[in-house]
């Protein structure tokens, strides 16, 4: 396994991450079980995860797997913070209190002592970042998190916690973790180029769009019971446009072309740019992650890249409500 250090940081990573979002939701315990035993079986270390996710199911999953193989040391763990988790006026966000509760509620569902990456979910423009980040510094000084990291940050909102930072001398982000596939490339703009510069790690979910590469919406048919795209109102605002059809039917003749699944090829794209440390993608069963770890073989020169259907440099199609407080992936 040709593990990658994440951005600048001593943090050693596989090259692909696996994201739990649908354990305890989509993938019931057994499931989630048999996609992490298939996932490190082939020497993959890096899982992420989220308190948000199935309010606190994802993490409750992976903390009984772990705990269960006993391999809590062979695992990068990744957790995030944001969602709101109860009924109260403190209960979500990025304030200090907050943050503070959340750490302690994941730990205890992951069933370990420290969170390897601990993100921030997005941005929260109720709280002060001087605010969150002081918090966040506070949890590596104390010995909850080793690395702290963000996700769906804006170009501004990055530069603005690195200065922070780097001015009150607190512990920088390592990582980002934003959408980024073949329809949307929004973060070639300012994301990708700064974190070149600033050395940080970039983990992108989404390679697959939704599952939306892979082929499975049909243009002018119903959404299938139970997809991404039917059950998640931001998915279907970011991906299901008339434009995204007529992309999506040029590159799944590519795959065809190559003799690759879709799956396949959508992974192989986001990995073959240079800038990418690791793709995450999700199942929600095991026939899935096989398929999409074939991908990781699949080794596209920047040629063949070029080749393939993909929106222009720079741009998406369809608004993209990913910098919405109230939607997440």
């Amino acid at each position: 396994m040709n593990y990658k250090n994440l951005g600048k940081y001593g943090l050693k990573v596989s090259p692909v991450c696996l994201g739990t979002m649908t354990f305890g939701r989509e993938a019931d315990q057994p499931t989630s079980f048999a996609i992490m035993d298939h996932f490190v079986e082939r020497g993959y270390n890096f899982l992420d995860s989220a308190n948000a996710y199935s309010r606190g199911g994802s993490e409750v999953v992976v903390g009984r797997w772990m705990q269960d193989r006993g391999n809590r040391r062979d695992c990068v763990i990744a957790t995030k913070v944001f969602g709101t988790m109860g009924s109260g006026p403190n209960d979500g966000g990025l304030s200090r209190i907050h943050i503070v509760s959340a750490v302690e509620n994941s730990l205890r569902r992951l069933r370990t002592d420290v969170i390897d990456l601990y993100q921030i979910h997005r941005w929260d423009p109720l709280v002060p970042p001087e605010e969150t980040l002081e918090a966040l510094n506070d949890l590596v000084r104390h010995g909850k998190v080793c690395y702290i990291a963000c996700s769906n940050l804006t170009g501004w909102q990055l530069a603005q916690y690195l200065y922070l930072a780097d001015t009150h001398l607190l512990d920088r982000f390592v990582s980002i973790q934003p959408v980024y596939n073949a329809l949307n490339r929004g973060i070639e703009l300012e994301i990708l180029p700064l974190c070149a510069d600033q050395g940080l790690g970039v983990i992108p979910y989404n390679p697959l769009a939704g599952g939306v590469l892979t082929g499975k919406y049909k243009r002018g048919a119903e959404l299938p019971s139970g997809s991404r795209l039917s059950v998640n109102e931001g998915y279907r605002q970011r991906y299901l446009s008339n434009d995204m059809f007529d992309l999506v039917e040029r590159f799944l003749k590519v795959a065809d072309e190559m003799n690759v699944s879709p799956a396949q090829l959508a992974l192989a794209w986001v990995m073959a740019e240079p800038r990418i440390t690791a793709p995450i993608i999700g199942a929600r069963n095991l026939k899935q992650l096989k398929d999409s770890l074939q991908g990781t073989e699949l080794a596209l020169n920047d040629e063949q890249r070029n080749s393939i259907p993909a929106v222009d440099s720079g741009r998406w199609i369809g608004a993209d409500p990913v910098y919405d407080r109230r939607s997440y992936h």
